[in-house]
């Protein structure tokens, strides 16, 4: 799945170590999309490359395009979604390329 819109707020990085001790690394976002009802979206990204890249590259301000997988998970009999980011780049502006201004050149 994909969303466009801008980031809203960054959670504090988390890190701590699986049972298995192999240490992981994750931070939460926040985005707003741009649509009728300014939709907010909470992602996660996990693994300690993409926390990095997307701490380095990314603030509160930025519009960005986010890849995701949703994942839904049972526990107790209560269900959990987790939206998964897996993608962020800077946004794509939509808008028709300018026409080139065409000089008075008779050919």
């Amino acid at each position: 799945m994909k969303v466009t819109g801008t980031i809203d707020k960054i959670g504090e990085v988390t890190e701590g170590t699986s049972k298995a001790g192999k240490a992981w690394k994750k931070v939460e976002f926040v985005l707003i999309t741009k649509d009728e009802y300014n939709n907010l979206y909470a992602f996660t990204i996990f693994g300690e490359e993409k926390v990095d890249k997307f701490i380095k590259y990314n603030k509160v301000g930025n519009e960005v395009d986010v890849d995701f997988n949703v994942e839904t998970r049972e526990y107790n009999d209560k269900y959990y979604t987790n939206l998964q980011a897996w993608k962020i780049f800077k946004a794509q502006d939509t808008a028709a390329p300018q026409a080139k201004e065409e000089d008075d050149a008779p050919f």
